[in-house]
C-alpha cells in the first residue's frame, strides 16, 4: 500500500503531531539550547558561525558545515555596509519566526496558507545608543510588521497563530541576558 505524507503549508502534519505527542509524553524533550559564536573583524563588522545545538535530549553536532552570518553597520554610522546591521538582522529573525510559527500552527489546525509576505520596519533614535540621552531607549522604539497572507483564515486566527513565535516572545517580553567576560 502506498501512503502519501500529510503535508499542509509545507509542514508534515503527521510528524508534527508525533513531535507534539513525544514532548507531551516526555517533557524533557522540549529543552533546546541554540548556540552561536561571534568573531569581531573590525569596526562594526562581525561574523557569526552556527553549527551544533542541543535538543530532544541530545547533542546535535551532525551539521556538515556551519552556517555563517555577517553583520556590519551602514556607512553613515561609520560602518562599511558589508552586511546587514544587527538591528536589520533582528527584523529578519522576527519576520521569519512569525511566518514560520503561523505556517506550522496553521498546518496543525488544518488551516491552508497559500502565500505569506511581510514587511517590517523599526525606528531607532540614536540619542540612546550614542549615550546623549539616558531617557531614550538604545534599541527599537517600536516595530511594525505588515503581513499579506493568502488564506481563508481570519485576521484574528492568523494573528493568534503568528504569536506562537519564539522570537516574537523574546522581543515583546524581557529576556534575561547574562554578559560574562574572559581575558
Amino acid at each position: 500500500m502506498i501512503t502519501t505524507a500529510n503535508i499542509k503549508n509545507g509542514v508534515n502534519v503527521d510528524q508534527l503531531v508525533e513531535t507534539i505527542n513525544a514532548v507531551q509524553g516526555n517533557p524533557e524533550l522540549a529543552q533546546f539550547e541554540f548556540r552561536a559564536k561571534n568573531n569581531w573583524i573590525d569596526g562594526g563588522h562581525c561574523v557569526t558561525s552556527i553549527q551544533d545545538y542541543y535538543g530532544v535530549g541530545q547533542e546535535h553536532p551532525t551539521r556538515k558545515d556551519s552556517f555563517t552570518m555577517e553583520a556590519d553597520h551602514v556607512e553613515v554610522l561609520l560602518g562599511n555596509d558589508k552586511a546587514p546591521n544587527p538591528a536589520e538582522i533582528v527584523l529578519h529573525a522576527l519576520g521569519s519566526c512569525l511566518t514560520g510559527a503561523m505556517a506550522y500552527h496553521a498546518a496543525a489546525n488544518g488551516i491552508e496558507i497559500e502565500g505569506v509576505e511581510s514587511t517590517l520596519k523599526g525606528g531607532v533614535d540614536l540619542h540612546g545608543f550614542l549615550g546623549l540621552d539616558p531617557e531614550v531607549r538604545k534599541g527599537y522604539q517600536g516595530i511594525t510588521v505588515k503581513f499579506k497572507v493568502k488564506s481563508d483564515a481570519s485576521e484574528e486566527q492568523l494573528r493568534a497563530l503568528a504569536q506562537f513565535s519564539p522570537v516574537f516572545d523574546m522581543i515583546t517580553n524581557p529576556t534575561p541576558v547574562t554578559i560574562e567576560f574572559e581575558k
